[in-house]
């Protein structure tokens, strides 16, 4: 992982610890779409190019799915989320 892990985790609550495992998941799964969509911007050659925008999107599948695993266990998530959905809309109209 290219980010520095946020949190040790070994200091983490029992009750907290999946919740935690989850961010980190997600946030390798981030750091990976980052790197390979700046190699794809970087390669001029296509058959690379196609691979890597290929492997980030999967990546992208990788996060969703630890984000829907966060949100099943996290509900003060869920409702930040909202919140911040309605703030944006209020912002971009």
């Amino acid at each position: 992982m290219l980010s520095k892990e946020p949190i040790d985790l070994s200091k983490v609550k029992e009750e907290e610890i999946d919740k935690e495992i989850l961010r980190l998941g997600m946030i390798a799964e981030l750091d990976a779409i980052s790197l390979y969509e700046q190699l794809a911007a970087k390669t001029k050659d296509e058959k690379i190019k196609a691979v890597l925008l290929d492997i980030a999107k999967e990546e992208k599948t990788h996060a969703g799915e630890f984000q829907e695993l966060l949100l099943e266990r996290d509900k003060e998530q869920v409702e930040e989320i909202e919140k911040a959905k309605k703030e944006v809309k209020e912002l971009t109209e």
